[in-house]
């Protein structure tokens, strides 16, 4: 469902997929390439969330926000199945693990892979080219620059996949 909320109407690139059961309401903008996947929900009602270029939100993961806060999501960012974002700012080329939780005004620099699982907490800020895990989230190492290839190379991957789906 695309649903206007409060005057504010979702701005989706004509370049970009929208899952049938997904849901995007109100202040969301969906860049170039970029796209939401099966029962994801990007629910802008508070705040302005945008999905950066090539990005991709994945199955029944949550984008939200609070009314001082956007959620800001980088280039070629791959957002995991039945992750929650909120509120947060994620850098370009990033990867955020499968049912991670990323909290308000935490800062994810570029380059990152946020674990599986892992909880970020408020007010986090995470160094570029970091791998980040656990439950509070730390930082356990830098990555290579093969991993962070990866990265893009995985946010690629679902450009184009949901390609074959039009």
């Amino acid at each position: 469902m695309i649903r206007d909320f409060d005057g504010k109407k979702p701005q989706i690139h004509q370049d970009s997929f929208v899952a049938e059961s997904a849901d995007i309401i109100g202040d969301v903008i969906m860049e170039e390439g970029s796209s939401i996947w099966y029962g994801a929900v990007a629910r802008g009602d508070i705040n302005l969330i945008k999905i950066g270029k090539y990005s991709n939100v994945q199955d029944n993961a949550s984008l939200h926000n609070e009314s001082k806060t956007p959620l800001i999501i980088g280039d070629f960012t791959t957002i995991g199945h039945n992750a929650v974002v909120h509120g947060c700012t994620i850098g370009n080329n990033c990867l955020i693990g499968m049912g991670s939780v990323v909290l308000n005004r935490a800062k994810i620099g570029d380059n990152c892979i946020i674990a599986a699982g892992a909880v970020v907490t408020e007010d986090t800020e995470i160094p570029p080219n970091s791998l980040v895990m656990g439950i509070p989230a730390k930082v356990r190492r830098t990555l290579s620059e093969e991993e962070i290839k990866g990265i893009k190379e995985n946010a690629s991957s679902y450009y184009k996949l949901w390609k074959r789906y039009k």
